[in-house]
């Protein structure tokens, strides 16, 4: 299902992909030389703005790495932004996650246990947990970046992947015309400013 994302932008629900690439083949000589002067040849950084976010309303995604994207093999790495007061679908799989809170205060609930975070905080999906994520603040998104090693679980047929609930497909009562925030602009140079302001105080102590 595609949507626009505001921008003029069409906006693949991730959900609904049914050409997902879960673990990538490797043919060739067995050395494998091809494959790794492949990977040799590619960028290092993936760059956030240029990463589109997925789904929604009420909580979007942002894929940095997954298999199809030739970079590896056993990580996939998102990042997932709540709407304000928005929640996940409510989901279990086999592999473990690990969610690094970056911004917002929300909860978990794990096989029925009710588990509350803020930034800073790590949350862990354990093994074969039947999970759901709520943003517990109805006026502030909050966002995470999520690190799991769900393609080597499918790899070693650990197949185990069911939705209870699906995606909220309305925004919250609170979000409004939300949309999930962007990176910082390119010409954001906190290195610049910091040497401006010490720059700044060093004129100061010499003044004085």
């Amino acid at each position: 299902m595609a949507s626009d994302n505001g921008n003029g932008q069409k906006r693949m629900d991730y959900g609904a992909q049914t050409d997902r690439v879960f673990v990538r083949g490797i043919q060739g000589e067995y050395n494998l030389s091809h494959e790794l002067k492949r990977l040799r040849s590619l960028p290092r950084v993936v760059k956030g703005r240029e990463t589109p976010f997925h789904s929604g309303p009420q909580q979007f995604s942002k894929h940095y790495m997954e298999p199809k994207d030739g970079l590896g093999q056993t990580l996939h790495i998102h990042l997932e932004e709540y709407s304000p007061g928005g929640s996940s679908q409510k989901h279990g799989h086999v592999n473990e996650a690990v969610f690094y809170i970056l911004d917002g205060e929300g909860a978990e609930v794990h096989d029925g246990i009710r588990y509350e975070w803020e930034a800073g905080d790590a949350a862990i999906v354990h093994n074969n947990c039947v999970h759901q994520h709520f943003n517990r603040n109805p006026h502030k998104p909050a966002r995470a970046l999520v690190m799991k090693t769900k393609p080597m679980y499918l790899f070693m047929n650990m197949l185990f992947q069911k939705i209870v609930d699906k995606m909220p497909a309305q925004p919250t009562p609170t979000q409004g015309d939300f949309v999930p925030r962007e990176d910082p602009p390119p010409h954001y140079d906190h290195d610049h400013e910091h040497d401006h302001d010490h720059h700044h105080i060093h004129e100061h102590a010499h003044g004085d």
